[in-house]
């Protein structure tokens, strides 16, 4: 299975002229970007997730999906924690702690799922991205909390996220076989296109702001070599044990190899402008890999789904 550039195009130009939009708004309208990164943490993701949660109608199947991509994501960012730390020291060692186990599976993961995938596929990359989506704002808000505050600060910043209670939620509909009414769900069927404009402007927010002194040549490669290098071959070898073992689907294998090959996650610059750091140095980290993406997701996405047919 090839993956044609082309399809790939739309997305990315519509999530460079948000950037674009945030850029000339920092600028021009001199719109201060923090309050928009706490609107999106406190309000806008965790409705967005419960939605996606309710419509989505969790099994355990799908359950077990977002788990192991929970445990795979907080595993990889644990240990880059360890030596990021040593190398960058402690606030940026927490940024790419947490950009080490995430990645942009929902502002530009998801349009390109919708090209590549059938619906069912999609719904099986979904849960996948919830799991990487539960640790950004669990484990991994945490891991980067840690950067500049004590155990007990970060874990009550932790218990103050409403993304955690927004998935209980989700799944105690599901369990007590309630039914959330249509025009519930429909009237939040804004909140996704919200949280990925939002999150794009964000970027360019902070880029509006970036001056050279804000270029870590060894943040910014610590960060693409995770992100490019190490979750591939991650995703890659999940996709060939799980091929081997259980006989994976071809849906299945695309959703696990394009949730390794996507973007540093917008999120990064979220949550370091919420906890106030090193975020400049995100907001060009995550530029330079979403500028990347149209070259390497292809010939990446090619290359393993020949290795794994």
């Amino acid at each position: 299975m090839a993956v044609d550039p082309t399809s790939l195009m739309g997305p990315l130009w519509t999530l460079l002229a948000f950037v674009a939009l945030g850029v000339l708004s920092a600028r021009r309208l001199k719109v201060d970007p923090r309050p928009i990164a706490t609107l999106l943490i406190y309000l806008i993701a965790p409705l967005t997730f419960f939605r996606a949660l309710v419509l989505g109608g969790p099994t355990p199947v799908y359950l077990a999906l977002t788990a192991a991509l929970f445990v795979i994501a907080s595993l990889v960012a644990v240990l880059i924690n360890r030596l990021g730390k040593r190398w960058l020291g402690d606030e940026e060692g927490s940024v790419l702690a947490f950009s080490a186990g995430t990645g942009n599976t929902g502002y530009f993961g998801l349009p390109v799922a919708l090209v590549l995938l059938p619906p069912s596929g999609v719904t099986l990359y979904l849960f996948c991205a919830l799991g990487v989506t539960l640790y950004e704002f669990t484990v991994g808000f945490y891991l980067s909390a840690r950067g500049r505050f004590t155990v007990r600060d970060s874990l009550l910043k932790i218990a103050r996220l409403p993304l955690i209670y927004a998935f209980l939620a989700a799944l105690l509909v599901e369990g007590v076989g309630m039914t959330v009414p249509a025009a519930v769900t429909d009237a939040m069927s804004v909140f996704p296109a919200t949280y990925t404009l939002l999150g794009m402007m964000i970027i360019g927010m902070t880029l509006g702001r970036v001056s050279v002194r804000s270029l870590d040549g060894r943040f910014i490669g610590a960060c693409v070599a995770v992100r490019y290098a190490l979750w591939p071959l991650l995703m890659l070898g999940a996709v060939l044990l799980l091929k081997a073992t259980t006989g994976l689907s071809q849906d299945m294998a695309l959703a696990l190899l394009l949730i390794g090959v996507v973007p540093m996650a917008a999120n990064v610059v979220v949550v370091a402008m919420e906890l106030g750091i090193a975020p400049e140095k995100g907001a060009l980290a995550v530029l330079i890999t979403t500028l990347a993406a149209p070259l390497v997701i292809p010939l990446y996405l090619s290359g393993m789904l020949g290795l794994v047919q």
